[in-house]
């Protein structure tokens, strides 16, 4: 065990934010996401849901401040009565711990999967929200 880490993170998620460089993106994906076809780097957080996992990532990865979006979510898409309540959550969670908030970009749900197939890692969690999926892109430290 380590001083200051989250023991939510789990050593293979650690190894994943550690590896990953400046515009690198990370998808955080809900338990309906199709994570196996659509990385091969997937880590899985089963049991967990997105907030949690969300606030103790955020404690140790920055967020790019050079683009205007350094989060994207997914979009309802048209003609579905969902109103996803959790992505308030989010924006709190990312104002607190980013210092201030962020611009979010909202992609339609084709357009996300195919980022998420370009992103770094997948962690596929067991978050039961709809329309939880999290695209985060990663800054620097200065």
């Amino acid at each position: 065990m380590l001083k200051g880490i989250p023991s939510i993170l789990s050593p293979e998620l650690l190894k994943v934010l550690m590896e990953m460089g400046h515009s690198d993106e990370i998808v955080i994906a809900d338990g309906n996401f199709p994570s196996a076809s659509h990385s091969e780097k997937i880590i899985r957080c089963d049991g967990h849901g997105i907030p949690e996992l969300l606030t103790a990532i955020l404690q140790l990865y920055p967020l790019d401040s050079y683009v205007e979006n350094p989060v994207a979510l997914m979009a309802v898409t048209p003609g579905d009565s969902v109103k996803p309540t959790i992505w308030e959550e989010y924006k709190k969670i990312i104002y607190e711990k980013n210092g201030e908030p962020v611009n979010i970009e909202m992609m339609n749900r084709f357009a996300f999967y195919e980022r998420a197939k370009n992103a770094y890692a997948i962690v596929a969690t067991g978050e039961k929200a709809l329309y939880a999926n999290v695209i985060l892109k990663k800054g620097v430290i200065s």
